[in-house]
This record gives C-alpha cells, structure tokens and sequence, in this order.
C-alpha cells in the first residue's frame, strides 16, 4: 500500500490518498464567530497541498462552550453563507473536507465568563494552572439530550453548507471524552460507570448524526488511545469503544492521545511514558485497527513519508499530519513528485513546567498558521516564548471580543 494510493470508506465515498491534514485549533474566527477571510486563506494553502483529507479545526456546537477565544461556531444558519465558501475552498482541488465538530465541557477557561459543564463536578488538575479553568457542573439527563442535539444539529448544516463529513471529536480531555474517561466520569446513573455507560453519549451523539444526514455525508469520530493518565481511559478501553462503533455507520476512527492534563500531543505523558517520536499513538493503532470494521487513521507526530509509509504497513489506513502541515501545507504534493526525503518540524520544548511548555508549542504552531493565513511563509525557527506571549495577547484581545459579544446576547 502507498501513501497515494486512494481509499474507499464504508459508506462508498473516496479518499484521493492516505493522507489527512489534521484538525489543528485556529482561533481565526471573525468577529460574529463565523469562518474569517484568513481562515478561508488558510484552507486555501491547505487544499493546494494535496491531502487527500481536509480536517477543520474545532467548530463549536454551542457558542456559550468554548475551547478559546476566536472559535468557529455554528449552531444555526445565520452564517451558512460564510461556512459555504469555506467548504468550496477546502473542496476546490479534490480533496474530502470534514467539519471537527466539538464542546469543551471543563476544558473551558474561567475568564470567558461562562459557566463550565462536564460529566461529573471534577475539577482539572493542572497544579499551579488549575485555578484558570473553575469547577464545571453536573449535567443533568436533559442538558445532556440538548447536547446531542447540538452535536446533530451542527452536522446537519455542515451538510447543508457543503462539507462532505463531520468527524465528532471524543479525544483530548474534551466533553465526549471526559465521558469516557473513568477520572472525570464519577457518575452513577446511565451515563456512568461501567465503561457501556461511559461510551453511551458517544454512541447516541453517532447514532443521531448519523441518522440525520444523507448516506453518503461521511460520519468519522476522534478517539484517544489513551488518556496517557492512571486510571483513565486506556488502550483495551479504546479498542471497546471501536467495536461499539463497529455496529454503528462510521466512516472513520481516528486515534490520537492526551488531554489538557496529560498533553500527549506534544509528546510527554504524566504517567512517565516517551513518546517523543513520530507516529507517537502508532504503538497502540494496530490492535484497535485489527478490531475495527471502519478504516483508521493515526495522528501525532508524523512529519516524513517514510513514517506515512510505516503506519500504513502496519495495517492502518490513513496517515493524520498536522503541526508539520503548519510548517509546509505542500507536502504532500511535493511527496507525490517524487521529494520523499522533504520534512517539516518544531523544535522540541524542554520547560520544565509541562503544561506551560505544552501552551508555548501549541502557540508556535499557530503562529505559523496565522503566518500562512496572512499570505506569509511560515517561521518553524520563531523563540517559543514570544509565540507564546504573542498568543497570550491575541488571547487576552480575543476574550474581551468574546465576553462583549456574549453580554450583547
């Protein structure tokens, strides 16, 4: 199997190749929370790149629960105009274009104002960063009927927008997988528990997108390997998980790793483990993907095609590239024409402090997607703290934007 060879999912749809860009947080919304001119600049070079996949982002299903400042949100169609222009762009050179659809739950912080949710009334544990997110608040059986709702609602009008999927985001500490995860699910009715009810809000949240779309609008999911934190959610529970999908229509499971508390993404895990390498959840993939009906997808840390390569002998069928993809959105066009040697990366953060080295690099990365969405080449060598304050200001700028808009209702 090679990288460009091209992929049929279940539901009939084709992928060019067995390569994704990513989802990656952009913060690029206008001001009224749609998709902005630099966001649709910055799919632009994504598109032109040659990824078989397009993921965006996190687009947030409810505007009240945010990831960060600057989010895309879509939780009705008064921006459909907006959201339309950006799937032709993403669409425009053949490319598969899914819309990441996400609530934070706890994973909120405290300065924007609202009021945090969750599984359980269990606060992050972030040591001297825990006070910037507050303790967040039971759900109850009908606030949760209302969040799939949302989730259904916001796929039913990336469909009517033109994307051609939604992939449901349950990885990464956010609220799908803090229902998964037993350290942050303490309950004790249905949606606790027994791992069954853990993975219940996942499966109704599939079930009503699936439902409520055409049968050929791909229904992919983000699935942790690992929580990467003891006693939460593992490798044999992520296996379970898929094949409880497997009964479902899904497209796609795409495994990745980590949380705001163990931030695995950058390749350090509270529980000791190494995984600075590429293909950093590789480990676990090919068991789950053995068990899995749908095709899978792995992301973290893939940089080279030798590594592509690597991950599709091992029975996995897609590649998932995102920080490299900040630095060069043209690799893999320049792979396909024969530049297999050609990679892209950030340098290592080694700060002591984890959380806050995990803050510096994801605001590396965006300061080279904000580079690339102002027409500029990216700047993979830039000192990791003046990203970070950087970053912290547009935050701070972005908050007081965010918190303006919310109390004009």
């Amino acid at each position: 199997m090679t990288a460009f060879q091209p992929l049929q999912l279940p539901n009939g749809t084709t992928v060019a190749n067995r390569i994704a860009k990513a989802a990656m947080e952009e913060n690029l919304a206008d001001a009224s929370q749609g998709p902005s001119a630099e966001l649709l600049r910055l799919y632009q070079a994504w598109a032109e790149g040659g990824a078989g996949l397009l993921l965006t982002g996190n687009v947030m299903v409810d505007r009240r629960a945010m990831t960060g400042p600057g989010g895309v949100v879509l939780e009705d169609d008064r921006q459909l105009d907006k959201f339309r222009e950006w799937a032709r762009i993403g669409r425009a050179q053949g490319a598969q274009f899914w819309m990441q659809i996400n609530h934070p739950g706890r994973q909120m912080q405290a300065n924007l104002g609202q009021q945090t949710v969750a599984p359980s009334a269990v606060a992050l544990e972030l040591g001297g960063l825990s006070k910037m997110f507050p303790v967040p608040k039971a759900l109850s059986d009908e606030e949760i009927g209302g969040l799939i709702q949302r989730f259904t609602r916001t796929a039913q009008l990336a469909e009517q927008a033109g994307f051609t999927g939604v992939q449901i985001h349950a990885a990464h500490g956010y609220l799908l997988s803090q229902f998964l995860s037993p350290l942050s699910n303490k309950r004790t009715d249905s949606w606790g528990g027994s791992l069954e009810n853990r993975a219940r809000l996942l499966l109704e949240v599939v079930k009503a997108v699936r439902a409520a779309v055409a049968p050929g609008f791909c229904v992919a999911v983000k699935l942790n390997s690992a929580d990467f934190q003891r006693g939460g959610f593992d490798g044999a529970d992520a296996k379970r998980v898929v094949q409880m999908l497997n009964e479902l229509s899904v497209d796609l499971v795409e495994l990745s790793g980590g949380s705001y508390e163990a931030p695995a993404m950058q390749g350090d895990a509270r529980d000791g483990r190494t995984l600075a390498r590429e293909a950093y959840f590789l480990e676990f993939a090919g068991e789950i993907a053995a068990a899995a009906k749908m095709p899978v997808m792995v992301t973290g840390g893939i940089r080279r095609l030798p590594v592509v390569e690597q991950v599709l002998e091992s029975g996995v069928a897609m590649a998932g590239i995102a920080t490299a993809l900040a630095i060069e959105p043209n690799l893999p066009r320049r792979w396909q024409a024969g530049e297999r040697q050609v990679s892209a990366e950030l340098a290592p953060i080694r700060w002591k402090q984890k959380a806050l080295a995990s803050l510096a690099y994801m605001a590396t990365v965006k300061f080279q997607m904000r580079r690339l969405s102002r027409g500029d080449q990216p700047k993979p060598n830039v000192s990791p703290l003046r990203a970070l304050l950087s970053e912290q200001l547009k935050i701070a700028r972005r908050t007081r934007l965010y918190k303006r808009l919310m109390a004009a209702g």
